[in-house]
């Protein structure tokens, strides 16, 4: 079989991918990118485009304008009575998406990177096999591979995903109608997300957690507020509750789930469930064994600076240990090819920004309060209401506050905790700060436009040597 030779072969095409092959053309490499498509589809993007990032925000966007012309539109003397076009809304996201995924083509040939659509393995050192949809199989060779295969849904006993009435992520994103009962498994991001989509177009939401709080790894008191805020918005929550089993009929779902400090077990009726207690690393069938390397037991790919333990094999994204973002593919994307082409890659990892995109957003990057206490290191804290910021109240916006927490002796800031409007857009002012490793005073006094939600950041930052002004 003749083999085509490369410089890079991304095995691939999602946030990590497709940005580790647009770097790699930019900087001159002869770069492949190797992707199956989500579900046989033929569309770069991987999960975020086509069935994660993009298409949920979409919802959520629609969702909460419908949401706002429903009841906060009469406020501000706007009066209309809404009615909801399911398929509407579903047509402008399945458009959107598509828009997206062809601004990768374009960026591709731009770029001069060559596209093979199947499903990429490992074929030995530097050698790469795409085996396309109908079987025909094509060799590819080249110095350096990278792997950037991302993740899937994690499943859980007992509660089997058809994607009819138990559905994953990807699921979500499509039911045919809106559920009168939809019950959620898992309490983080996903499905908090998803949940306050289907609960503004009129679902009964119940939300069921292992835990005893929410949103695991979230600064604690941020988690609180966030619960208050979705509670006050109609969603139930069941937490410290271990999901048994779901059985599905053709119109519902049969939940049983019991406490985890033990206690009867008991059961929720539900026109649908949404499995989302996390993700997993899609590292089978990659033919990793061939350049002997091993994945751990939960699938994970160990890596040194991206480098994996077999020369020339890289691996970024989600299928390496750290938090499953896209933002953090796409910059060890970019660090790793520039690696390869003999630059100085670098990725910050102590400033990698966390969103959750409900209404109220909430945002956050660096340390929360509970890391600072368990490294016993000193701390300062300065903390603003919306409350009290002139554009949240003017645009009755006003849930929430932005929390800064900086080092008691230098005044570098460590962390920064959101809830409010906007924050997703105001979190990227304190990853610039920290990573110039900046003090709260150098935030406190650099001017802000008023009237603006942006004030809060900084009447937070003054907060930590006590001047705040507005509050």
């Amino acid at each position: 079989m003749a083999e085509t030779n490369y410089d890079v072969v991304i095995i691939g095409g999602g946030p990590g991918g497709y940005n580790a092959a647009i770097r790699a053309g930019q900087l001159g490499l002869k770069v492949a990118c190797v992707d199956k498509g989500i579900d046989g589809g033929s569309t770069l993007g991987g999960t975020c485009l086509n069935v994660g990032c993009m298409p949920s925000k979409a919802l959520l966007h629609a969702s909460e304008m419908f949401a706002a012309a429903s009841g906060e539109f009469a406020t501000l003397g706007i009066e209309v009575t809404p009615k909801l076009n399911l398929s509407q809304m579903m047509k402008q996201k399945a458009e959107s998406v598509g828009a997206l995924t062809k601004g990768i083509e374009f960026l591709f040939k731009k770029n001069k990177v060559d596209r093979f659509q199947g499903a990429g393995r490992v074929a030995g050192a530097g050698k790469v096999e795409v085996v396309a949809a109908d079987g025909a199989v094509t060799a590819l060779a080249a110095k350096d591979i990278v792997i950037a295969t991302g993740s899937v849904p994690t499943g859980l006993p007992g509660v089997a995903v058809d994607q009819q009435r138990i559905v994953d992520s990807t699921g979500a994103l499509s039911l045919p109608e809106v559920p009168g009962h939809l019950v959620v498994i898992g309490a983080g991001i996903i499905g908090l997300e998803l949940g306050s989509v289907w609960r503004r177009l009129g679902a009964k939401v119940t939300v069921v957690e292992f835990l005893d709080r929410i949103t695991p790894g979230m600064d604690a008191e941020m988690a609180k507020t966030f619960q208050r805020a979705l509670t006050k918005q109609g969603i139930a929550f069941k937490l410290g509750m271990k999901v048994t089993g779901a059985t599905a009929s053709k119109k519902a779902v049969s939940l049983t789930y019991e406490p985890v400090a033990g206690g009867a077990a008991e059961t929720l009726e539900a026109d649908y469930v949404l499995l989302a207690i996390g993700r997993r690393p899609w590292t089978e069938g990659l033919g990793l064994e061939s350049v002997g390397i091993t994945p751990d037991k939960r699938g994970f790919i160990e890596t040194d600076h991206w480098k994996t333990s077999a020369p020339g094999v890289w691996a970024i994204g989600d299928v390496t240990h750290g938090p499953m973002l896209a933002h953090k593919a796409e910059e060890e994307a970019v660090a790793c090819i520039e690696a390869i082409a003999g630059k100085a890659g670098h990725v910050n990892y102590g400033v990698i920004p966390s969103v959750i995109y409900t209404s109220p957003e909430v945002a956050w990057v660096g340390k929360t309060e509970e890391e600072l206490k368990a490294e016993g290191r000193a701390y300062k804290a300065g903390k603003f209401p919306f409350t009290a910021n002139s554009r949240a109240k003017i645009n009755h916006e006003t849930e929430g506050f932005v929390k800064v927490l900086a080092d008691a002796a230098t005044d570098e800031v460590l962390g920064v905790h959101m809830i409010g409007p906007s924050v997703s857009e105001m979190v990227g002012e304190y990853c610039v700060a920290m990573e110039f490793r900046a003090a709260s005073e150098d935030v406190a006094r650099t001017c802000h436009p008023h009237p603006t939600r942006s004030e809060a950041l900084r009447q937070a930052a003054m907060g930590v040597e006590g001047w705040t002004m507005q509050a």
